[in-house]
């Protein structure tokens, strides 16, 4: 563990004093007057490892063992609501060839057909739960590649690892599949049974196929059949005439479908006419979909060209969703596989290339919400994501004092507290996975 930059009281209660906190993630308020760009200061009481009290600066009582953190940010645990823990790290025995989306499809495809066992996929997803983890995050969903016999393999060993890892990440699972598949009777009826079994989630890649309402219905209905919520992968394109994202909107309205239904990526909506797009956000809005945007895999995947530097950054109109009033949130999507080659699912980068790349700055008052608390509440968890009293004192403690600090930064010297405790931020070797790269 590296040297922390402050010295945390060895005491069941203390207080965190002088600090600053992003006001969007705090739950019971402090006056928007103290407010600069959204940050505010405060002195936090924690005992038992739970927030005891939120005050204002300065007014923590005197005779309680504290630690002077002279204005530096604490910041709720990490939701990362997008991610792919069974495809993470095989970049180095499956590297991409030509960087691009279909090129990641077949290689991915070949690995996964190849090697991915039990014992591969657990051992890869641990290492990366591990990562996840010392970066500060208690709240991962994944998407599990799921076409047969696949969906077999891979959930067990995500039930394993939800039951392993329960009080540290929070554990989530969606069922990655290619739409065409979704007519494979026998395959389908099993594919609902182990998410029935495990809790899982009907995910999918959709696609711009000439039945396309007709299989967005058989998802919809299987869906409120088996009480499962959706996440998509929608439109992940530069192509201006990919837009599926306009009928998954209609099908879940038509289908009066009351769960939860999340669509990522959306790239080929920046690419629509003004008014094509405005349609679009405004169904999605009524339909009340939750979008969540993969700036760093989108900005490595699309618009990739030999030779030809990218025009296009790949991501959706997340200023437009948002201001239509549909929930936003962004995710760190792969990890150091063929579909993203680097990575290590840590929410910080995200945050600082989303904030770069979407140009959400200037204001950044409410930006810290999109790693936060609106992914958390997307997830139906929203007892992650926030500071709030009488709740978990899983925080994560930052020297850095503002956000132009903050962002400048990789903030490796972090402080990770759960129930209030100080965990080891050592990351795990990469030489773990050796014996895995071997062909």
């Amino acid at each position: 563990m590296s040297k922390a930059f402050v010295t945390l009281p060895q005491a069941d209660r203390f207080a965190l004093i002088n600090a600053t906190l992003a006001g969007i993630t705090v739950e019971d308020g402090l006056p928007s007057s103290q407010a600069r760009e959204g940050l505010v200061q405060a002195d936090l009481i924690i005992a038992g490892g739970k927030i005891e009290a939120i005050l204002a600066a300065g007014t923590a009582p005197a005779d309680l063992p504290a630690a002077d953190l002279s204005n530096a940010m604490v910041w709720p645990t990490f939701t990362d609501m997008h991610t792919h823990l069974d495809k993470g790290h095989i970049w180095p025995r499956k590297p991409n060839p030509t960087g691009d989306f279909m090129g990641a499809l077949s290689t991915v495809k070949a690995d996964r057909e190849a090697r991915w066992t039990a014992e591969d996929v657990a051992t890869r997803m641990d290492f990366s739960l591990r990562c996840a983890y010392a970066h500060g995050t208690s709240l991962i969903r994944t998407h599990l590649d799921s076409s047969p016999p696949q969906h077999r393999i891979s959930y067990e060993v995500f039930a394993d690892m939800r039951e392993k890892w329960a009080g540290r990440i929070d554990l989530q699972a969606a069922a990655l599949f290619a739409f065409e598949e979704i007519t494979d009777e026998a395959f389908f009826t099993d594919l609902l049974q182990v998410l029935k079994t495990h809790g899982g989630i009907l995910g999918g890649v959709t696609l711009p196929l000439a039945d396309l309402d007709h299989r967005l219905d058989l998802l919809f209905r299987a869906a409120n059949d088996h009480g499962l919520d959706i996440d998509l992968h929608v439109d992940e394109t530069q192509d201006a005439s990919v837009l599926t994202l306009k009928s998954i909107a209609e099908a879940k309205l038509r289908n009066g479908f009351e769960g939860s239904v999340v669509v990522g990526h959306c790239c080929s909506l920046t690419q629509q006419a003004d008014d094509v797009a405005k349609a679009t956000i405004e169904k999605v809005a009524e339909a009340k979909l939750a979008v969540v945007s993969l700036p760093m895999c989108n900005m490595y995947l699309q618009d990739r060209h030999a030779g030809r530097t990218p025009r296009q950054r790949g991501v959706t109109l997340f200023h437009e969703l948002t201001a239509a009033g549909v929930q936003t949130a962004v995710a760190s999507d792969n990890t150091r596989d063929p579909f993203y080659a680097y990575g290590d699912l840590d929410c910080v980068e995200v945050l600082r290339e989303a904030v770069r790349i979407v140009h959400l700055d200037h204001p950044l008052d409410e930006t810290a919400r999109i790693v936060t608390r609106t992914p958390a509440d997307i997830l139906g968890r929203p007892d992650h994501g926030r500071i709030a009293t009488r709740a978990k004192a899983d925080l994560v403690l930052f020297s850095a004092r503002s956000w132009s600090e903050l962002l400048s930064r990789p903030q490796a010297d972090r402080i990770v507290l759960r129930s209030g405790q100080a965990i080891d931020t050592t990351l795990p070797s990469y030489r773990e996975l050796d014996p895995l790269m071997e062909s």
